[in-house]
Parts: C-alpha cells; structure tokens; sequence
C-alpha cells in the first residue's frame, strides 16, 4: 500500500490515517500517517511491562529536523492547544506500508527514509533511517519525547522526573522516578547533546472529542545529531528499548522481522492480496501472557486487553485460517484453564484480577475449540485438555452458575437481570446498562444448541456418555415457538420478564451461522433479508434498525453518548462474518451465494485504506458515510472478516 501526497494536503486530512505495528507482547508503535499524535495511546514505544499488559507509554515520538548552511527543514508535525505547530508533514513525499510503515522525505536536493518497526517478542522499537544528502554538508537531528506512564493517563510536568546518564557509546538511559525500569535510547551514528527540556501542552484532538483530557507534556532529554558529508549516504538506526540487551544493526534487524512476516504468508498459502494482508494484520493481536505461561489475544489497538468473548470468536480467523495452529492451542489453554463454575473468563484486568461476567463467552469456546478439531484434527488435545472444561460448562449452566445463569424447564438459557449486561452488547456507564438483554437472548441460546451439539459429537467420537439429546429436542421446539416473529419475518431478540423484544437486531444472525443451528432455510432466508434491508451497513451490521426509535446514528461525544450508541445502532465490522456464513448456508452453498459473499466483503479492501492502514476498524457510524470508530485494529473483525473470505469466498475449508 502506498500513499501519496493528497492524503496529507493539510494537517487535518493528514491525521485521518494512523500505522500501528507490534511486538507479540502487547506492546506497541503507533501514530498518524505524518507521524503527528492525536491520541493519548499514541506513541513509538509503548512497553508491556507484564505481557500483555502495564502497557506504558516511554517515547511518545521522535522528532527530526535537518539542518544545512542554508536552511533548516523541520520535518515534525504536531499540534499544540493553539493549533498546528510543527508542519514537517509538507516535506513527506510519500508512505508506504511493505509490510512496515516507510515515510519518504523530500527537500531541497536531499531526501530522507525512515522505517519503523517492532522486534517481535522485545519491547524495542527500531527506525532505521536511509540519509542522500546533497550537495552541502548536512545534520540530521533526531529530538525524543519521552514519558513514563499508563498508557490510558496523560502527564504534566512535575507529575515525573527524569534522570538522564550515558550508558555507552550511543546510548543514553532516562531513568524515571519511580520503579518503572529505565529506557535506553541509542543511535548507531553521531553524539548526543543534553538538552533537559520538556515539549509542553503536546494536543491530542481524538482525546478532546471523547471527552478525555487532550493536552500533555513529555521530557526532551536531548538530541542526537549526526552529521553528513556533500552527496554522502547514510544509514542510521535510531533504538528505543527497555531491554537490557539490545543491537543496533539495523538492517539485520530489519530483514530478520520482514523473514518472520514472509514466513507466516508461506504458512497461510494464500494468493489472494486482501488474505494475505489481513493475515499479516492477524499476527498483531496473538500476543504472549507471562501469567499463564501462554498465548491470549489483544481484543483490540489501542486501548483492549484480552477478553475471552473476543478470543473465542477470533481464534478460528487469527489462527486457525492462518495455520498457527500452535498459537490456537495456546490460547485455547489459556482460558480453559482458567474456567471457573462453568464460565471463561470475561477479561484480563491490568493489575491481572480475572473478571467472568459473561453468559456467551463459555459457549463461543466450544465454537471455537470444535473449529479447531476441524482444522488440526488433534482429538488428543481437545480429549484430554478441552473436553472436560466443556462438560463442566454443560452441567454448571444446567444446574445454574452466577449471574443467574441456568436452563428453565423449556430447555433455554436465561442470564442476567436488569443491573447486569453478559452478553457483547454490554455498554454500561454510571449504572445504566444502555441494552438491557437479561433473560433469553437469541444468540445466546443459539450458541447454547450449538455448544450442546459440539459436546454430543465429541461425546461420540472419545466414547463417552451424551444425556443431554431430550434437552435439545425440547430447546429447538421452544426455541422457534418463542423467539420466531411471523408478523416482522425475523426472530425476537430477547424473550425474558419484560416480555418479548421485537427490535430488529443482528444477533439472530449467530443463530443462523452455526454449526448447530435450530433454524430451517425458509425462515433463516426471510430473517437475512430483513437484516439486509435495514442492518447492513457495507462494512458490518447496525446493532439496531434505524425504524426503531432508542437508534442512535452517531458514535461520538463523550463517554456516556458513545455508550448509550455503541449497540444502539453503531456498525460492528465482526458481524459481517456471521452474516456471510449464514447467506452461504441459507442459500444451500450455491455458486450465486458465493458471488453474493464475495460482494458482501469486497469493501473492506478499501476499508484497509482508510482507518487504520492494513487493519479492519472496530465501530463505523450508523448512518453514511459510516465513518469509522472506536479502536483502529479490532481483532475479531480482522478475523471474521479474513475466515469469512477464506471459507465462503475461497471456498479453502478444512
């Protein structure tokens, strides 16, 4: 992907697009494509301290200028409380993204390559600059910003101090008071010269349009300054770490992470330019957990922790399409072993509590762990460490487990009460739970079929006892008495105290996408074509149709309005996965729901373009131009996306 100089014509249009690579850790470097921050989470080196998390924000960026006898060219942007401050973004010629992010800078007669990267398992960011300079003697000047914190706060000076010393040739340590360990800087070439300074009231526009505080300010320890003879080309490699040990052989780091890249394309095997992108974009959220000694997924950059819910949906598009089937095996164990009286856990808080208030994410690991039997075909591991944790599920939810969750004498599941949100539509600020779904939900008694008839043919296969075949009976007839609404010619969305819910969600499209499903053809045909004409939204579905008079069109405010529109009508991009899947299986497979499949994902090639680069964005608005939200690289919409494409498009199922 290569972009040119109209996307940055002024300093606004230019921040519409933000880059973001990884290190396999949780950590992170990110910003806009010229390189100006607007956003707190923003930074070049953001460390997770405890994989995959105490992310904290060291250099928030690194600021260059180049200086001749003539001229100086300042090729920083950035924004202060007063507006634009640094324009550099003038002097940028081109980015490309191959696979990692490359700024090209042209000026006078001299021009400037800057690429940046992660070194995948280390909280180490390298840029590796390529220098032709022209005719007169030049220096190039490389200015950190540099911080110490959570990545979710902001700092004023005072808030830290900084003690900065030499630590060798090229290198200087900025060590932070507090217990937090030092960062080393270091640069292949030229000398450091101590400044001591701070940049105050650096903007973050994204922030002040949440609501959040926008301003701060970062220490400038000093600058490295490398000087360049007439028509002489230079290779600098600047380093930012924590680690104790460290290279700074640029170029050998370089085509040592673009092997790894290369390495997990030839895994995956596909042609296909949107496959193969999305499964370099998959490779970001796979991320170790030094707690569990294993692998977890990031739900989403920048701001998500790992949540099973989103684990278990994106486990078959992160890892199993892509054939890291030892990464699925990781993360499976990850939260297997960390069920508790039938439930997987809801998420990894920072300071590592375990949170399980979730009704679906239990059952969205059977999805997941009979996807991945499909694909390996290893029954000794779903025997031995997957189906036990399986039956505890089954007979916890039956019997009844916390959150109210138990199967009536109907068969179906009920969850929840009017203070509590279990399933993924769970916004809830000061109290109020902005989509009250306690009860019986439909995909939450969807993926309660399906989780029972994965148990039953695994029962089968390892030999074992299923007394749960009359239960599954009497939930499919309850199921289509209760939740099918003839009148509307879809499916109710919750069936609880409080009646039954006739708001036309997308929910009942899970139920129609399963391996195990309760619905027939005819009215899973009618069901999609009424989410069709009024949910889909070219790149997801709306959480509600617009008709419906609680739609919010417009993801935007601060906290309490983005919640009360997060599943109020916001698009979400992983729904498109489901939908796919369930016109595929409606219409029987045939060659025209293929082309419809194909035409269904096709915008998303766009989409690549346009928020952040290579990814496939969280949240896009309800209403057009459905500009995108929320995080930048969601983990579950790159992977339903890319498993939809491979299995419904490509047609490469297991």
């Amino acid at each position: 992907m290569r972009f040119g100089k109209a996307y940055w014509r002024d300093f606004a249009r230019g921040t519409e697009r933000e880059w973001l690579v990884t290190n396999g850790l949780g950590g992170y470097a990110s910003s806009t494509l010229i390189g100006a921050n607007t956003r707190r989470y923003h930074g070049l080196l953001v460390a997770a301290l405890l994989p995959p998390v105490r992310r904290t924000l060291y250099l928030a960026k690194l600021d260059e200028r180049v200086e001749t006898p003539e001229r100086t060219y300042i090729l920083a942007a950035n924004q202060t409380v007063g507006g634009p401050a640094e324009g550099g973004y003038i002097h940028l010629q081109q980015v490309r993204f191959n696979p990692f992010p490359t700024f090209i800078y042209s000026f006078g007669d001299i021009t400037l390559r800057k690429t940046v990267f992660m070194i995948y398992g280390e909280n180490t960011t390298v840029v590796l600059y390529r220098l032709h300079n022209g005719a007169a003697p030049a220096v190039l000047r490389l200015t950190p910003l540099v911080n110490c914190r959570d990545f979710h706060w902001t700092t004023r000076r005072g808030q830290v101090d900084f003690h900065v010393r030499p630590a060798g040739r090229g290198v200087v340590e900025v060590r932070p008071s507090g217990e937090e360990p030092p960062l080393r800087l270091a640069c292949s070439a030229g000398r450091f010269a101590v400044r001591g300074d701070w940049y105050y009231g650096l903007y973050y526009a994204e922030e002040a349009r949440r609501g959040f505080e926008a301003a701060e300010d970062h220490f400038l320890p000093g600058d490295f300054v490398v000087e360049a003879g007439p028509e002489e080309e230079l290779a600098v490699t600047f380093l930012a770490t924590v680690e104790e040990v460290f290279s700074l052989e640029g170029e050998a780091l370089l085509q040592c992470e673009l092997r790894r890249q290369q390495e997990l394309l030839e895994r995956a095997g596909y042609k296909s330019p949107l496959a193969r992108r999305l499964v370099l974009a998959a490779d970001a959220f796979i991320a170790a957990r030094r707690s569990t000694g294993g692998k977890t997924v990031i739900a989403g950059y920048h701001w998500f922790n790992d949540w099973g819910r989103d684990a278990m949906i994106a486990l078959p598009g992160l890892t199993l399409v892509t054939r890291r089937f030892d990464d699925a095996r990781a993360v499976l164990l990850t939260f297997a072993r960390h069920a508790k009286d039938g439930l997987l856990p809801n998420m990894f808080t920072d300071g590592e509590e375990i949170l399980y208030n979730t009704v679906d994410a239990s059952l969205w690991f059977f999805w997941a762990a009979w996807k991945y039997l499909r694909y390996t075909g290893d029954e000794e591991f779903v025997r031995r460490e997957l189906f036990p944790v399986m039956e505890e599920i089954a007979g916890r939810y039956i019997e009844g487990t916390h959150f109210d969750i138990k199967v009536d004498g109907d068969g179906l599941l009920s969850a929840g009460s009017g203070e509590t949100q279990l399933t993924w539509m769970d916004a809830k600020v000061d109290g109020w739970v902005v989509t009250p779904r306690h009860g019986k939900a439909v995909e939450v008694n969807a993926l309660w079929y399906n989780a029972l008839g994965v148990l039953g043919e695994l029962a089968g296969r390892f030999g074992k006892k299923f007394p749960y075949g009359e239960l599954m009976a009497r939930q499919k007839e309850s199921f289509l008495r209760e939740f099918w609404y003839e009148e509307g010619g879809y499916f109710y969305d919750v069936v609880g105290p409080q009646g039954k819910d006739s708001a036309l969600r997308p929910n009942q499209v899970i139920a129609l996408s399963l391996p195990y499903s309760m619905v027939d053809a005819w009215r899973g045909r009618r069901a999609l074509r009424r989410v069709w004409q009024e949910l889909y939204a070219t790149y997801g579905l709306r959480t509600l149709s617009p008709a419906h008079p609680a739609y919010r069109g417009v993801y935007g405010g601060d906290r309490r309005q983005r919640d009360g529109a997060y599943h109020q009508g916001t698009v979400w991009s992983w729904l498109i996965g489901p939908f796919v899947t369930a016109w595929r299986r409606v219409h029987n497979y045939s060659p025209a729901s293929r082309l419809q499949a194909a035409r269904l994902l096709s915008p998303f090639t766009d989409h690549l373009r346009e928020y952040g680069v290579g990814y496939i964005g969280e949240i896009f608005d309800g209403d057009e131009p459905l500009f995108p939200r929320g995080c930048i690289a969601q983990a579950w919409g790159v992977a339903e996306v890319l498993r939809a494409y491979v299995e419904e498009v490509l047609e490469k199922r297991p």
